[in-house]
């Protein structure tokens, strides 16, 4: 590893699919993303959870999210982790690292619960989850009002992407220390506004042969493409202060996107809203946001390090919860007690570009009811009031053909594999999780929109 700290700049994109990048030939221009893929190494198999506060609880623990009790494996406005828990954060700031989130938290709506309690010296952006990109409000409710400083709430004027870029640039600019900079994009969630000239980028080209599916899908285009010119332009500071060598730079994406959203789904939050006829694709992945199946929970993501790794491709399976190990053994960090981490550190696998998966399981608890698990190239998915379905990734990584019925020895195994996971769940459930069902602050169960 290089003498000095380097820098850790994660980029999370919120619904944006797998088929929504230049690099896996979508019709949406993402040069930025994609220039980050040449410089760096893409994952092939990446692999979050359906949904945002899941994917986010994984990301600064190291651990699945049900672990943390049902509400962390729902969207949630009440806090999902306990006071005081040792976070990705907290780790790198107990460990000489300046610590900084712009954007969206969601793990917790109440400014007591913010980023700031868990690790972050700054936080900027949305306490809950994503917002209308000018006026900035949470759906109707009592998390509504949700923009904050450092927790306390304010109101700005401003596209959502411009104030989450600007407000990092201008914090890694005045940085004296190494850094990790966390910037968690609203971008492209709905309600979905790009400002005008992003979508006029796509006005001498045809998407759709309904006029308004074709129109949906410029303004989704145009968001995108404003989201990464925001990479863009956090890949420039670090040029321009001569950091971009030693910058771990990692993007991904919470949770695969959705086709559509109707207007009952964008009218949820204040202001002028309208209907999503036509959105992101996980091409040609099946399935979306709020799914088990590769589509939900498989997204881009990419890592560069001009000065500690070679470009090239890894395709081994591995779960955003590997991200805290990873970078946390990397950089040698002391820890405050011995972590219970379900990820692990794939750094050695990354490193050499691997393609085979280490001896591990995948898993996944999603609303406490529905379950997933791969294992080596298998996969099961347990979906309440359905039977299994089965499918071999390896050779199907499409999920074209259910095996459940021709291998039923498969299914019992990885089913009592789920068991024993399940038995680990609720282990750090805050005392007080239960005065509140978190579902009924968020979507109801089966929504596609958070």
């Amino acid at each position: 590893m290089p003498s000095n700290q380097p820098n850790i700049l994660f980029i999370l994109a919120d619904d944006l699919g797998w088929g929504d990048v230049g690099y896996h030939s979508s019709e949406i221009r993402t040069p930025n993303i994609d220039r980050l893929v040449e410089d760096g190494i893409e994952l092939d198999q990446h692999y979050v959870c359906p949904m945002c506060t899941p994917t986010r609880v994984s990301l600064m623990t190291g651990r699945h999210p049900g672990r943390f009790g049902k509400g962390a494996t729902v969207p949630s406005n009440p806090p999902v982790l306990p006071d005081g828990y040792q976070t990705l954060a907290s780790v790198l700031r107990a460990n000489g690292y300046d610590t900084g989130l712009f954007g969206k938290w969601h793990l917790g709506s109440s400014p007591a619960y913010g980023p700031n309690h868990f690790g972050f010296n700054t936080s900027y952006g949305s306490l809950a989850g994503g917002v209308d990109p000018y006026n900035h409000r949470y759906k109707r409710g009592e998390y509504s009002v949700t923009w904050h400083r450092n927790g306390v709430l304010e109101e700005e004027q401003g596209h959502v992407t411009d104030l989450i870029l600007n407000h990092a640039v201008s914090w890694i600019k005045t940085r004296e220390q190494p850094w990790f900079c966390y910037v968690p994009f609203t971008a492209v969630h709905v309600p979905v506004k790009a400002p005008q000239p992003w979508v006029d980028r796509y006005a001498g080209v045809t998407f759709d042969d309904d006029p308004l599916k074709d129109q949906s899908f410029k303004k989704y285009a145009g968001y995108a493409s404003h989201m990464d010119y925001a990479v863009g332009q956090l890949i420039e500071t670090l040029y321009r202060l001569c950091q971009r060598e030693n910058t771990i730079i990692i993007f991904s994406s919470d949770n695969g996107a959705i086709s559509s959203c109707p207007i009952h789904g964008t009218d949820q939050y204040p202001g002028w809203q309208e209907a999503s006829p036509r959105l992101g694709s996980n091409a040609p992945l099946r399935g979306q946001k709020a799914q088990l199946y590769e589509g939900g929970i498989r997204t881009p993501t990419v890592i560069s390090w001009l000065e500690g790794l070679n470009p090239g491709r890894c395709a081994m399976p591995m779960h955003i919860a590997d991200w805290m190990p990873m970078l946390t053994h990397l950089l040698e960090c002391t820890m405050d007690h011995d972590p219970q981490w379900d990820g692990i550190d794939v750094w050695p696998h990354i490193e050499q570009h691997e393609s085979q998966a280490p001896d591990r399981r995948l898993f996944w608890n999603f609303r406490g009811k529905d379950y997933a698990l791969r294992e080596a190239g298998w996969k099961l998915i347990l979906k309440e009031g359905t039977t299994p379905e089965l499918y071999h990734i390896d050779k199907d990584p499409y999920e074209t053909t259910d095996l459940a019925v021709a291998h039923p020895d498969i299914v019992q195994r990885l089913s009592t594999l789920i068991d024993e996971e399940k038995t680990l769940d609720g282990t750090s459930e805050r005392p007080d999780a239960g005065q509140a069902d978190p579902a009924t602050g968020e979507s109801p169960a089966g929504s596609s929109v958070s």
